[in-house]
């Protein structure tokens, strides 16, 4: 077993986590026991963010007492291994947009307190203006206007110097355009806001989607 973030393990060909809600499985992943605790296997295939650890990621912004806004938080798979890196002191503000997905992201808020529950619009972040500053947004929305939904949630609530991660979906944007040629495009569009610090194509895992990780800059 070896350490590759903190309370991220790559444990024989898997990537995996250390609970903090043992004895429970979020969605029906495998689960190893030694002395120090439970570990849940991380599924690349249903996590873009163990997709790119997969991949070699490099940049990896979560800790624990972490504080996260998750926009796109869908059923909460992704987020319910962000729940175990960040711990009970970290927060992670989920904001999902779907009725049918919050029922489920309810329920796992309430067997881990670090997970807030937000039904509300990435386009309206006045919505939920109460999250205040955070130090990571992380952002899986399908959406052909997902650049500037991060740009508007980054200004909003990302602190300076802060990481944004987003998963850019080219055919979410222009199924017309080769997807290089809309992932050129978005990343133009990201660079006039946020320093680029790595860029990942995610197949095997998931085909035309490019994971970045990006720096809101300093203030002055």
């Amino acid at each position: 077993m070896k350490l590759l973030f903190p309370r991220v393990y790559a444990l024989d060909r898997s990537v995996g986590t250390l609970s903090i809600d043992p004895g429970h499985k979020v969605y029906g992943e495998k689960i190893l026991r030694d002395s120090d605790g439970e570990y849940r296997l991380w599924d690349p295939h249903r996590s873009k963010l163990c997709g790119a650890i997969k991949k070699g990621l490099k940049n990896f912004p979560f800790d624990l007492g972490s504080k996260v806004l998750y926009l796109g938080a869908s059923t909460g798979t992704t987020i319910s291994h962000i729940s175990d890196i960040v711990g009970p002191s970290g927060e992670i503000y989920a904001v999902e947009i779907s009725p049918q997905c919050m029922r489920p992201l309810i329920a796992l808020s309430e067997r881990r307190n670090n997970i807030i529950p937000i039904h509300g619009d990435a386009r309206q972040p006045q919505e939920y203006a109460d999250v205040g500053k955070v130090d990571v947004i992380y952002q899986d929305v399908a959406q052909p206007d997902q650049d500037d939904l991060l740009i508007k949630n980054a200004h909003a609530f990302l602190k300076s110097g802060g990481v944004a991660m987003i998963c850019i979906k080219s055919q979410s944007i222009d199924v017309t355009k080769p997807p290089n040629v809309v992932f050129d495009e978005v990343l133009s569009k990201l660079e006039r806001v946020f320093k680029v610090l790595e860029k990942i194509k995610l197949e095997p895992f998931d085909k035309d989607h490019l994971f970045v990780v990006l720096q809101y800059p300093l203030r002055s």
